[in-house]
């Protein structure tokens, strides 16, 4: 019932109860705001950074050195390319270190299209991000897994990158976060009543937190199915995999049985969950909005082609659908639906796989 937002904020506010969650902090984090999207909205540790990205990241650095949990937001991920350098730099610490310096930071930035951002506001962070080793990166597809991820996240001794898609911010989870009320439409009056802030002056305003969340932790690196299928096997995760469950099900009354697996883990994925499924299904697409070149499932693609078990075993061509290559999203409508998949493109694909014949 709550939408992805709620989650986020109610597994930070949990971070901070149970967690040692001692710092969130970005630009309009802290009062009254609460984040661009109000994931941060009513936190006791959440506080308001100067402009600054370089200093965001850098401060995160230097707070996990000293042995302080943080969550550190870059407001967009549009503006999270000028800390490349200082990514790399946390994510060798460990490494570098033989295990001795452990950097127990989160980076949550939101990204990809869905809200008419233009060319500022409608990057992904996708491909990038895992071209950096030494980080754990994850990607929610609905509200219960942003819950548990995040979670997961203030776990890890060493850094994580929590990607949050823009456009399922607002999305209402199917399933409820243990503890929330219950799945009802007074139940999420309710939980509106309870962690939202209203409009206007907020000076007075504090949340009244569910007693009940609980540790409800989703495990990084392990993958989901959530639409079994016998013909394809599709691969997604953040804005794209309800498309493609949403394409599974339309292709249903065409005889087309598709496998869809929400990936949830960039770093460390699970390959073992997805190339049984490719066992199975003989057929596989991966599906995101980054763009095509040097794109995450082209890794994806070169594992398939590359195990030995599953190139002999192929019945069509491994494929990519993913966002145009581009400098940016135009900002009229037409021009970001035609920059990254779509529900309509996403059926075609599978068609003419599922009909393809190696």
């Amino acid at each position: 019932m709550a939408t992805m937002v709620q989650a986020i904020r109610m597994a930070l506010h949990y971070g901070e109860a149970h967690l040692g969650l001692k710092d969130v902090f970005g630009e309009d984090v802290g009062p009254p705001l609460g984040g661009v999207f109000t994931a941060t909205q009513g936190l006791k540790t959440s506080w308001n950074s100067p402009l600054d990205e370089r200093g965001i990241i850098g401060a995160a650095i230097g707070l996990g050195l000293a042995g302080s949990r943080c969550v550190a937001e870059i407001q967009f991920c549009d503006y999270i390319y000028n800390t490349i350098d200082l990514l790399k730099l946390a994510g060798m610490q460990s490494w570098s270190s033989l295990g001795d310096w452990n950097l127990p930071m989160t980076v949550m930035t939101p990204v990809g299209s869905g809200i008419r951002g233009s060319i500022y506001h409608s990057h992904s962070f996708d491909a990038t991000m895992t071209h950096i080793p030494g980080w754990k990166i994850v990607m929610p597809s609905n509200a219960l897994d942003a819950y548990g991820l995040m979670l997961a996240c203030l776990k890890e001794p060493n850094p994580t990158m929590y990607l949050k898609p823009k456009a399922l911010m607002r999305v209402r989870s199917q399933e409820r976060i243990p503890g929330e009320p219950p799945l009802t439409p007074e139940g999420e009056k309710q939980l509106k009543e309870m962690i939202d802030a209203p409009l206007g002056n907020r000076t007075q305003w504090s949340p009244r937190w569910p007693e009940g969340l609980t540790d409800y932790t989703v495990e990084i690196g392990v993958a989901q199915t959530v639409r079994q299928g016998e013909h394809v096997t599709v691969v997604s995760y953040g804005r794209t995999l309800p498309l493609c469950a949403q394409a599974a099900d339309l292709l249903k009354g065409e005889g087309i049985s598709v496998e869809v697996i929400d990936l949830r883990t960039l770093w460390p994925y699970d390959w073992n969950h997805v190339s049984e499924s490719i066992r199975k299904t003989k057929r596989v697409i991966y599906v995101n909005e980054d763009t095509e070149v040097t794109n995450f499932g082209e890794h994806l693609i070169r594992r398939t082609v590359e195990d030995e078990e599953l190139f002999y075993s192929l019945e069509a061509r491994p494929r990519l659908l993913a966002g145009e290559f581009i400098p940016g999203i135009g900002l009229a409508d037409p021009l970001e639906m035609a920059s990254v998949p779509q529900l309509p493109r996403i059926v075609e694909i599978i068609r003419q796989v599922v009909q393809e014949r190696a």
